[in-house]
């Protein structure tokens, strides 16, 4: 995406869509969570692109998604609930996983995904957005808004953290 061209909601749906989804899969764990979180950031975008300067479109996009998590996790600790079980889950919903699912699923198999659930957050968002989305470690800078020292830093120690739990 050209810095000068502000992108249609449709477009970034299609788009990142599917990104957005894997992104915030990996942050949150559980992908009900992860499509309640997609669909979040794809409103805040659909609110935002009226009021979007042309930049750095991916770095506002991830930081969309990172603020909206957040705002999750601290709206859930005021809050707490208590899942569904399992098994009332699949009866209400069905067995057939969605092709989002199913993508996620397949990209990262459990073991990794539970290490990555155990680091603290903002090791687990370096790591994230520089392994599984693919960001340059300048936009994670720009993302999380941090010193790209900081970043580097956070994808070092939480490698070494999943490394070691993975051991």
């Amino acid at each position: 995406m050209t810095d000068e061209t502000v992108p249609s909601w449709e477009e970034v749906a299609h788009r990142y869509g599917r990104t957005i989804y894997n992104f915030a899969y990996r942050l949150t764990g559980d992908r009900d969570d992860a499509y309640d979180l997609s669909q979040e950031v794809l409103l805040r975008v659909r609110k935002g692109l009226r009021s979007y300067r042309p930049g750095s479109f991916e770095g506002w996009l991830w930081r969309i998604t990172r603020n909206a998590f957040i705002d999750e996790t601290r709206r859930r600790k005021r809050r707490p609930t208590v899942p569904l079980p399992e098994a009332d889950r699949s009866a209400a919903m069905g067995t057939a996983p969605s092709a989002d699912e199913a993508l996620a699923a397949v990209r990262l198999d459990d073991e990794i995904q539970s290490a990555l659930l155990a680091l603290p957050y903002d090791f687990r968002e370096a790591v994230v957005l520089c392994d599984v989305v693919g960001l340059t470690y300048d936009e994670i800078a720009e993302t999380a808004g941090v010193p790209v020292g900081t970043v580097r830093s956070r994808i070092h120690r939480g490698r070494a953290m999943m490394r070691e739990r993975l051991a």
